[in-house]
Order: C-alpha cells, then sequence, then structure tokens
C-alpha cells in the first residue's frame, strides 16, 4: 500500500464544507463518505477527510480547536504554476472561502498564498520553481 495522508478535518456543515472541497478540486469518494463524513480526494496519496464535529470528537478526549478563533495547523499544497496558485485561492475565495488572510510571499523562484475554508482551517497554496530555487541557495 502507497503511504498516504489522510487530513481529518472538523466541519460545522458537511454539504457546505464538501462543496468547498469540491470547488478547490477534490472529489468525493462515495464509498468512505455518508451523513458524518465527506471523503475528499485532493491525490492520489492526499484525502480531506471532513467529519461533523460531534463526529470528529469521538476519535478525541481533546477540546475541538475553533479554527476561526484559532490556529490549529497549515496544510501546504503544492501547485505546478503561480497561475494554479491563483486559479485556486479564487475558487476557494469563490466557494464560501477567504482568499489570502495574510499578504501573498513572491520570491520571484516561490509563489505563496493562503486560503481559509468555510470553518477556518488555513491552506498554503505554493509553487517553487526548483531550478531556480537550488540556483538561489549555491
Amino acid at each position: 500500500m502507497p503511504k498516504m495522508i489522510f487530513v481529518n478535518l472538523p466541519v460545522k456543515d458537511l454539504a457546505a464544507a464538501t462543496r468547498f472541497y469540491e470547488a478547490i478540486g477534490c472529489s468525493k469518494n462515495e464509498q468512505f463518505s455518508d451523513h458524518q463524513a465527506s471523503n475528499m480526494v485532493w491525490s492520489d496519496a492526499i484525502v480531506f477527510h471532513l467529519l461533523t464535529r460531534d463526529y470528529f470528537a469521538t476519535f478525541t478526549s481533546k477540546p475541538i480547536a475553533e479554527a476561526r478563533k484559532a490556529s490549529e495547523m497549515l496544510i501546504a499544497l503544492t501547485m505546478d504554476g503561480r497561475k494554479d496558485v491563483d486559479a485556486i485561492v479564487e475558487a476557494a475565495a469563490g466557494a464560501g472561502g477567504i482568499a489570502d488572510p495574510r499578504p501573498a510571499t513572491d520570491m520571484a523562484w516561490l509563489y505563496n498564498r493562503a486560503f481559509e475554508d468555510p470553518d477556518g482551517h488555513i491552506f498554503e497554496a505554493v509553487w517553487v520553481d526548483m531550478a531556480a530555487a537550488s540556483a538561489s541557495s549555491q
């Protein structure tokens, strides 16, 4: 079995969260989705498992962070180009998320913008020109 990452995220409105993740390029895997969870496939190795807050609570004894009030983590997604970074941030904003909760980073060889999903989980959309990055470090 290949190594994979399943990012489990608590959400307030499962239907709205599912629509958001579809808008940023995920596809819903119905086999692992139900009224408590949406299994949203980003790539062959990365899946966002959206869980209602009540269902999420069954997996931990800790309080569930309110992502709009506290930063719980940053999820970085690599993109194929600068235009792809801009496109996913605009798609996120158009689907109920927040674009650019902090200023973009543009170092010519690295371009990074952020967005939040409707629950406040923060994502980084990143493009890196690896050849230019290697040359700049020498």
